[in-house]
Formats: structure tokens, C-alpha cells, sequence
């Protein structure tokens, strides 16, 4: 794992976003075509961003995923991941060759299902994440099943997760944070051939110490990255401050 501490969340974005744009355009230069992952959620906001300023990507050429949605909430609710990456990205970059949302709506399994099939076809190139406050991937809290073959399962939110959530603005109150999600395996994580990981901000610092310190552990979800073979973890002062 390649580790990058930036002076703050604005230069490690920069940063990160433009090595995902790098990824992906030589992935399209070598295979007429790039697969990716997007991550949502406040500590996204700035990689996004550099991402979308370089206009030299020709994104009718990629298929986008995500990893996880809530199961039950509405795409119109401020917190809906498909509401996220419609406005933040979907809406900015010229039309995709094609883009997977995860549905938490109607029938659960028939999603698993058709996710899993969508996947399947496109093996992913090059995968933006980041890490919970604690230590999920994904919304693969801990303990995190790292043995499952799914591409997509459906989890238990944690109290902390779900905290997070409330803590970054999305929800009103605990109540109304779903219990229940939607989300891409860690196997499945794990299968991306790059994965560019963004964590910013102090309340992310004990997770980013658990990640790169702890025995890789369905304790501490996010330590599995240490077994990735390329992996950049993009980290600002904050962030880094445990370590």
C-alpha cells in the first residue's frame, strides 16, 4: 500500500483525484474501456471534484458502479447515494457508456441478483473508496465477512456507522438513519485492479491508524487494503495524526 499524507483535505482530494483520473485514462488507452467505482459521503467531496476537472477523460467509455445504498429510503431523501452521484456526477460528465445504481427500493433480492450479474461483466479497473469512522468498507461494518463470494450483500448498519451519517448532515435525527443496506462486498472490493482510497479529517484518524497498524482483521474492515497489491491510501494531516 502506497501511503500519501497531504497538508489538508483540499491538496490530498487534489491529489487523489487526479491519480484516479490517470488510472482510468491509461486503463481506456489499453483496453478501449475503463470500469470504476465511485465512493459517496462527505470525505468524497474533493477527489470528486478533481476528478471532474480533467476534461481529457473520455467518459463515453466508462462503466461506473457504487458501493452501497440504503435499503428502504427514497432517491429524492438528501442521504440517497443515488441522489449523491446523479448531481455530483452523473449530471457533470458526458453521457457513460453505462452506470449501475444500487436500488435499496422493491425487491432485495432481485437487486442482489441483478447487481451481481451487471458486475460480473464488467471487472473493475480502477475503484474510489474511503473509510468509515469505524473502519467499514463499504458498508461492511465490523465484524466484516471477508469470506462471502456475493458481490453485493445486504448488512446491518452498526451504531457508530450510523452515527456517522447523522453526524455529517444527512439525517435529522438517529431515528431516522436506516438500519439496513445494500452493499458491495469486500471480495468484490478486493477484486478492483487499483483502488484509490480517500480518507480526510481528524475523526477519521483512529480508523486510518486501525487500518494500517491492527492485524488485517473483520475487526477493523479497512485492513484488508494491506493486502491489496495497489492500493493508494491518500491521507491529510488530520487524518495521519496517529500515525
Amino acid at each position: 500500500m502506497e501511503i500519501i499524507v497531504s497538508e489538508n483535505n483540499s491538496e490530498s482530494g487534489e491529489k487523489a483525484g487526479k491519480s484516479a483520473a490517470a488510472k482510468i485514462k491509461k486503463t481506456i488507452a489499453e483496453n478501449g474501456q475503463a470500469n470504476i467505482i465511485l465512493a459517496t459521503g462527505s470525505s468524497q467531496f474533493e477527489t470528486l471534484s478533481n476528478l471532474l476537472k480533467d476534461t481529457s477523460i473520455d467518459w463515453s467509455k466508462v462503466n461506473m458502479f457504487h458501493l452501497d445504498e440504503y435499503i428502504g429510503l427514497s432517491e429524492t431523501h438528501q442521504a440517497s447515494f443515488r441522489k449523491y452521484l446523479r448531481e455530483r456526477f452523473i449530471t457533470q460528465v458526458p453521457a457513460l457508456m453505462s452506470y449501475t445504481l444500487i436500488n435499496g427500493e422493491g425487491d432485495i433480492e432481485d437487486e442482489l441478483t441483478r447487481l451481481s450479474e451487471k458486475i460480473s461483466q464488467h471487472p473493475i479497473d480502477v475503484a474510489l473508496v474511503g473509510i468509515g469512522e469505524n473502519g467499514h468498507l463499504a458498508f461492511n461494518d465490523p465484524p466484516a465477512d471477508f469470506e462471502t463470494n456475493q458481490a453485493y450483500i445486504v448488512v446491518d448498519l452498526d451504531q457508530a456507522c450510523r452515527q456517522q451519517q447523522l453526524g455529517e448532515g444527512w439525517f435529522d435525527s438517529l431515528a431516522e438513519v436506516p438500519q439496513k443496506a445494500i452493499s458491495m462486498s469486500i471480495r468484490q472490493i478486493m477484486l478492483s485492479k487499483s483502488i484509490v482510497c480517500s480518507v480526510p479529517d481528524l475523526r477519521k484518524a483512529e480508523a486510518v491508524r486501525n487500518t494500517l497498524k491492527q492485524e488485517v482483521s473483520p475487526m477493523f474492515p479497512a485492513s484488508i487494503l494491506q493486502n491489496h497489491p495497489d492500493c493508494e491510501l491518500y491521507l491529510d494531516a488530520d487524518s495521519a495524526s496517529l500515525l
